[in-house]
């Protein structure tokens, strides 16, 4: 076996003169001056430009959706209170784009949430838009498109929030580690979109490999020689693409690791060997701390865990992220956890930790069941009542003989007119006026496949009372198919939710009383089980039209996800270019703003 040599990757070295530096410092100064959204730091401006390009993320050359070039995009930096100010401008000449920043409320600027045909219109080849908003709250975040399915092509990137200056975090640390989390095919989402759109539906299975900051490996394995894997061993010298992303630690220090996934379809385990984390935080929410072997994520998720180095330090250890809740067509993505005082090189000497079963349920929901909000300032108590019940049936169904995901028997179809702007402006001819269902019939088996396998497509919003408290159910069901019922992930832009509980089978009001209402997890993603029931509460105080959808990448393409819609007529000063289209763009193209 050949020596393998690992670089952490860090931004390349630069020098400057000192009459460069002052003429930056004064340039910087007099934009700070000039620009009404600038904020105290003056670092938070980035100039992007997302196209197509050539890269290797497993170590097959592909095509990949970049930024500047990079793969995945740039780490978004900033403190809580900025004002972040991204200038996007499309370079992939054939199709529209918008980007989406994953747990950012935009609170005050529903238009810069990034979901084409609800809070803006694409963003068409060689435009820019300009995102600015506010980030009020430390935590770890990502942002991805939102379009299509251009998560699927490389969209995306990490986006961590530190607390204000002169804030403290509830926990200590020495350093930190930021691990992005996706899954990669090597044929494109051209071909995945044209399969999920065809009749029969063509399924282009699970993913060929799961990467680490857009690093894995297909086709060979950085474990191969402990005997049990078909693959050969990877041939690395750590200067490639996909070499893997090494943590390198000190001994006898306490590191934060934070943990995001944009999996388009993959829910993940992750372990590290000989090591145990401590879960502190959960979608920019502070947790109370639990120790655990191994962590489940889903797609939307985002974790810290603390890790203490306390183990053997002449010794380097795995780290492993496997597949759950599919049966795993896709090897493990690996990484290690080199102790500096060894060679990065050097394999360790146990393989790698083993992913729990796909199917064991079990593991998952005691997992799930031990997240509880932390008694923190930043973390508001759940409201007691609620004013309005909303329960979400969630079914796979057939039209015309096309395969959808429906929602109480909808299909989302999104409209070609930005919701913000029609409903702002009252132009009821934009989208279905009818209200959506509130619930599912009381006689439905959700233990078995649909009686009736059709269903409708429907853009309606439901329009939620300003500052009221809703409950979410979200039911889950059997597929088409007998015996199958899947893992979803919901994530819900605008808000955070307390999640209040889990629970098998059928809903009844019975079940209220498993309710944690003293210290219920406050997320903005949350899983519902096969064959059981996830509930949720939030407050509707954030002008704006949000979606609320499966974070699973396919599953929202066929129409799994709603809209709601709450004080808009609150939301002003719209920039002209987020509504430059549908019906907005031929009544209200006059001035900078709308509204």
């Amino acid at each position: 076996m050949g020596t393998l040599t690992y670089n952490f990757l860090v931004d390349p070295p630069f020098s400057r003169s000192f009459k460069g530096l002052i003429t930056w410092c004064l340039l910087l100064y007099m934009i700070q001056c000039s620009s009404a959204t600038s904020n105290k730091t003056g670092n938070n401006f980035y100039k992007w430009e997302v196209e197509y390009m050539y890269w290797s993320p497993d170590g097959i050359e592909n095509v990949v959706m970049g930024i500047n070039g990079q793969f995945p995009g740039p780490t978004i930096r900033a403190r809580a209170g900025d004002i972040v100010h991204v200038q996007l401008t499309n370079k992939l000449q054939t199709e529209g784009v918008v980007i989406h920043w994953h747990g950012i409320r935009q609170k005050g600027t529903p238009w810069a949430d990034g979901t084409a045909s609800i809070s803006q219109c694409v963003i068409n080849p060689g435009e820019t838009f300009d995102y600015r908003f506010t980030v009020d709250r430390a935590g770890t975040y990502f942002y991805h498109g939102h379009y299509g399915m251009q998560r699927s092509a490389g969209l995306y990137g990490a986006m961590i929030v530190d607390v204000a200056e002169g804030e403290k975090e509830p926990f200590h640390y020495d350093g930190e580690f930021d691990l992005l989390l996706s899954d990669w095919w090597h044929k494109s989402v051209h071909h995945q979109e044209v399969g999920l759109s065809s009749r029969p539906m063509r399924w282009i299975n699970e993913p060929q490999a799961l990467l680490i900051n857009g690093r894995g490996q297909y086709g060979c394995s950085l474990a191969a020689h402990y005997g049990n894997s078909s693959f050969s061993q990877c041939n690395i010298t750590g200067h490639e693409q996909w070499a893997p992303y090494i943590l390198h630690v000190d001994p006898n220090r306490t590191y934060r690791i934070r943990i995001a996934s944009t999996t388009a379809l993959a829910s993940l385990n992750m372990a590290i060997g000989n090591h145990k984390m401590v879960v502190v935080e959960a979608d920019g929410n502070y947790l109370q701390p639990f120790e655990t072997d191994d962590l489940d994520i889903y797609s939307g998720e985002s974790y810290s865990v603390l890790l203490k180095t306390s183990q053997d330090s002449s010794q380097n250890y795995w780290i492993s992220f496997g597949v759950r809740g599919r049966e795993p067509q896709t090897p493990q993505a690996l990484t290690i956890l080199n102790y500096k005082t060894n060679s990065a090189s050097k394999l360790p000497l146990s393989p790698p930790p083993v992913t729990p079963r796909w199917d064991d349920y079990a593991h998952s929901k005691a997992f799930s069941n031990k997240i509880k909000a932390l008694d923190h300032k930043s973390i508001p108590k759940p409201s007691p009542t609620y004013h309005r019940r909303i329960v979400l049936l969630n079914t796979q169904s057939k039209m015309n003989g096309y395969t959808k995901w429906s929602i109480n028997n909808v299909s989302l179809s999104l409209p070609a007119t930005p919701y913000l702007g029609s409903i702002r402006f009252g132009l009821r001819d934009a989208f279905d006026q009818t209200k959506p269902p509130e619930d599912f019939p009381e006689h439905y088996d959700v233990m078995k496949p649909p009686v009736n396998h059709n269903t409708t497509t429907g853009n309606g919003v439901y329009m939620l009372g300003y500052y009221s408290t809703v409950d979410v159910i979200l039911q889950n069901a059997n597929v088409l198919k007998e015996n199958v019922s899947e893992i979803h992930p919901w994530h819900l832009h605008g808000h955070d939710f307390w999640v209040l509980g889990y629970g098998e089978g059928k809903f009844t009001r019975s079940d209220e009383k498993k309710f944690n209402l003293k210290n219920p997890p406050y997320r903005n993603t949350a899983v519902i089980f096969p064959y059981g029931w996830t509930a949720l509460r939030f407050v509707a105080d954030n002008p704006g039209v949000w979606a609320f959808h499966c974070h699973i990448e396919p599953h929202l393409h066929m129409g799994m996800g709603v809209v709601f819609a709450e004080g808009v007529q609150h939301v002003a000063k719209i920039p002209k270019e987020a509504l430059s289209c549908g019906l907005t763009a031929k009544r209200f193209m006059t001035g900078s703003h709308l509204g």
